[in-house]
């Protein structure tokens, strides 16, 4: 059976290390930030080849975006694929900086 639904993956947020993470398959992804200015920079947003084309790199982007969103932060997408996300995805153009 398959199934056309991505699966959900427990992202966590790691203040000390300024990134949100998850680890697939034994597989740590990424997305890592620095704060300037009440903004959230998005510095690099990594998957390993080995978990790709699961969503996991929008979801990172979607838990970093809700966190920006709820504790008041603009986002300054600095690297492509969170620019290009943010472009696609409207409901967070509010969010820039």
């Amino acid at each position: 059976m398959t199934s056309n639904s991505r699966q959900a993956h427990s992202i966590d947020h790691n203040p000390a290390e300024s990134c949100f993470e998850t680890t697939v398959d034994g597989h740590r992804a990424v997305l890592e930030y620095v704060l300037e200015e009440g903004a959230m920079v998005i510095t690099h947003t990594g998957v390993p080849e080995a978990i790709g084309g699961r969503g996991i790199a929008a979801e990172l982007t979607r838990a970093a975006l809700a966190h920006a969103r709820a504790v008041g932060w603009k986002v300054v997408p600095a690297c492509a694929y969170a620019a290009t996300f943010m472009q696609r995805h409207s409901e967070y153009t509010d969010l820039l900086g």
